[in-house]
């Protein structure tokens, strides 16, 4: 039964229901909101939205909140670097519009690299406790699904005020690095900044340079250069990783291409990582290691992303998985170490072996998560890791920078320090199940387009790959 004589119904519509109460075999419901027809574009994924509980609308009194902080703080440019006159450029994909991070390169008087990370002061606009914050903590990150976005933050401040957009004046804070030959870092500075990007580039374009095909952006000759330096240090970056124990997997995505309009998959691709795209994974992974680095040895409170190494118990299923298709993997006793798996992903690689063992050794690791206590990023290969580059789009990232920027201003006192520890464990725990749920939200509603497209080949017949095996069927 449905209470709510206001509302007309209409056979096919999609309504969002309250109980109110059970009475035997009837539950008593009150419409809410006719969210629309069940042909209407876009209401599929609308659905599986609101059944994960993810929040999707942002109220009017934020969004009012959010216009009156942007008209009343202007940029105060106090007490921070200007790097206006430098070549930044940010490099993302072609439809990206929150534009976090921002990049420059140059070789300096010794000869090293100068790498420099340049991230979006969110921080500035968002305050810790005030209503923009309290949202950003209960969505926790920014939802990328196959037709639609579901930002962390208001498009106010994720596509405006914050995003490094090109020509426009924004404020960072900034990690510079100098980097060596073999790749490391030998000395760093982390400050609060401002620049004016010099190019919006794209990962299509960038890569069509490096491979010497058409592209379409007008690059000027330093900024080819830049790029072309880039690229170099980029791969000294990717040897001393794998050095360093960085599990290269490989898995293949599903990139899915959805017509704008209808909200219908028009075709399905595969995600390709191109030179650009490990370029700017690198040079975050570099920065993230070392703010947190930077961080760890003063002993700081703080938010690491760890990884813990997979359990003894893990490791043995995984070597009688492997040894299934012949690949043998050595557990020794206790000891196990990273570079036992990546030989076996070398063996393997480019045979028809390798989606498989790329997949059995993924299922085989624990989930990153975020935590106060640092123990290190095992897929990584790395000691001492966090999320520093995404301010815009992840909350622990804004919550870092917070912590960053009173340890630059001198300001994180003892009762500051006692404030992070008592609020960071939970930040840590909430974050990390946030993201589980934002995973969750964005596997569903794959799945869910994926079984539409595949609606218009029922008959045909393809070769398929079994990827898992239930107790249950």
């Amino acid at each position: 039964k449905i209470i709510n004589r206001n509302i007309k119904v209409v056979d096919g519509q999609i309504a969002l229901l309250t109980i109110k109460k059970y009475d035997h075999f009837i539950i008593h419901c009150e419409i809410k909101k006719i969210l629309g027809h069940r042909n209407d574009p876009g209401i599929d994924i609308l659905s599986e939205v609101i059944k994960s509980g993810v929040p999707y609308e942002f109220s009017d009194k934020l969004l009012d909140y959010c216009q009156k902080i942007i008209q009343n703080k202007p940029l105060d440019l106090d007490q921070r670097v200007d790097l206006t006159n430098q070549l930044i450029v940010t490099i993302d994909g072609l439809d990206a519009k929150d534009l976090d991070d921002a990049i420059s390169l140059k070789i300096n008087d010794h000869g090293n690299y100068e790498l420099g990370v340049h991230i979006a002061d969110v921080s500035y606009y968002v305050s810790a406790k005030n209503l923009i914050d309290q949202e950003a903590y209960r969505r926790g990150t920014s939802i990328y699904l196959a037709d639609r976005v579901i930002p962390m933050l208001p498009h106010l401040l994720s596509n405006g005020i914050c995003s490094l957009n090109e020509n426009e004046i924004r404020l960072t804070i900034s990690c510079v690095m100098e980097i060596d030959a073999e790749g490391n870092v030998i000395h760093y500075d982390i400050f609060p900044s401002y620049i004016c990007s010099k190019g919006r580039l794209n990962y299509q374009d960038v890569n069509a340079l490096f491979a010497h095909q058409p592209y379409q952006y007008p690059y000027s000759s330093e900024m080819k250069e830049m790029l072309f330096l880039m690229r170099n240090l980029s791969s000294i970056l990717t040897k001393k990783m794998l050095q360093n124990g960085y599990l290269d997997l490989d898995i293949k995505e599903a990139k899915l291409i959805v017509n704008e309009n209808t909200h219908q998959v028009e075709r399905i691709e595969q995600r390709i990582q191109g030179e650009a795209e490990k370029l700017i994974e690198n040079f975050m992974i570099l920065a993230n290691e070392t703010v947190a680095s930077h961080i760890y040895y003063q002993q700081l409170p703080f938010i690491y992303r760890v990884h813990p190494a997979p359990t003894l118990e893990k490791l043995m299923g995984l070597s009688a998985s492997l040894k299934e298709i012949n690949v043998q993997l050595p557990i020794k006793g206790k000891k196990f170490h990273v570079k036992e798996l990546q030989k076996i992903l070398e063996s393997v690689r480019k045979t028809d072996k390798e989606d498989i063992v790329s997949n059995l050794i993924l299922r085989s690791l624990n989930k990153a998560i975020y935590s106060v206590e640092n123990v290190g990023h095992f897929g990584l290969g790395s000691s001492v890791y966090t999320h520093f580059t995404s301010p815009i789009r992840r909350y622990p990232d804004l919550q870092i920078h917070r912590i960053i920027k009173e340890q630059l201003h001198g300001t994180l006192s003892k009762s500051r320090q006692e404030h992070y520890e008592h609020i960071l464990p939970s930040v840590c725990d909430s974050s990390s199940k946030l993201e589980r749920r934002a995973d969750e939200a964005e596997r569903e509603t794959d799945k869910l387009k994926k079984a539409q497209y595949m609606r218009r080949h029922i008959g045909d017949i393809y070769e398929g790959v079994i990827s898992g095996v239930t107790a249950y069927g």
